[in-house]
């Protein structure tokens, strides 16, 4: 897993005397916990993040008792969806204060897995922040539509910034990203860090995952967190079948 040559450590999260707030937030496809999610809890704490954005959580037996696990082992709770959001869903540290969540099931295609999103409203010191973590269809046609619903979903959080996160099955290349990344900003086109590759963990060779960001954060820092401390090529291998997309971002104050 090559890293960057500008690899450095990401600034740690804290709050400004103005008000803002300097966050990491971490976007990760977790396969519903099929596969070592001790080292999957050691992904996630390793990265120390504000948010989580996760897709493919546990939806169905006991879905809800299963993130809420892996967020307490990761020293996180669990903020919203999973199987209400079909898949996407968010967990929190305790320096959020959470002002609404609301999950969104999208229209359903006859023969293709149903979608959602997971969204909320947070604070972070003087900071508000919308939040919204999605995966996008396997199929063209639906998967552009699926991008036109996400953003008029993040306008209608109405809030002065606002983060994305997801698993958009698609390349840089492909249309519904290349819409994304026209209306907001590409974290790892912004500011490159770590790898960037996020498919698959054995052969990193394509990036389907990433984390979009409105006009006014300051992305500092996005990418594979291969390198980082506390993350071992290991546990990225055996915790899910993606890599995950950390960043560091400052949020203005509201």
């Amino acid at each position: 897993m090559p890293t960057s040559p500008a690899a450095s450590p990401l600034p740690n999260s804290r709050t400004e005397s103005d008000g803002s707030a300097v966050i990491r937030v971490l976007s990760y496809n977790i396969r519903s916990m099929r596969d070592d999610t001790a080292a999957l809890a050691r992904v996630i704490a390793a990265c120390e993040p504000d948010l989580v954005l996760v897709q493919e959580a546990p939806r169905f037996f006991r879905w809800r008792k299963k993130l809420a696990r892996l967020a307490a082992a990761s020293g996180l709770v669990l903020l919203s969806g999973g199987g209400t959001a079909s898949g996407p869903a968010l967990l929190c540290s305790l320096r959020a204060t959470v002002e609404r969540t609301e999950d969104v099931l999208l229209p359903l295609t006859p023969g293709l897995h149903r979608r959602g999103f997971a969204t909320a409203v947070v604070r972070f010191g003087g900071a508000r922040l919308g939040v919204l973590s999605c995966h996008l269809s396997l199929q063209k046609d639906e998967r552009q539509e699926q991008g036109g619903m996400l953003l008029d979903r993040l306008a209608a959080l109405d809030t002065p910034h606002a983060v994305v996160g997801g698993d958009l099955n698609e390349r840089p290349d492909g249309r519904t990203f290349g819409r994304l990344a026209a209306e907001l900003r590409d974290g790892w086109s912004v500011a490159p860090w770590g790898g960037e590759h996020t498919s698959t963990p054995s052969r990193p060779h394509q990036r389907i995952d990433a984390l979009f960001a409105t006009a006014g954060v300051e992305i500092l820092g996005c990418g594979v967190p291969v390198g980082h401390p506390g993350v071992t090529e290991a546990d990225l291998r055996a915790a899910t079948d993606h890599l995950p997309v950390l960043a560091a971002l400052r949020i203005p104050a509201a």
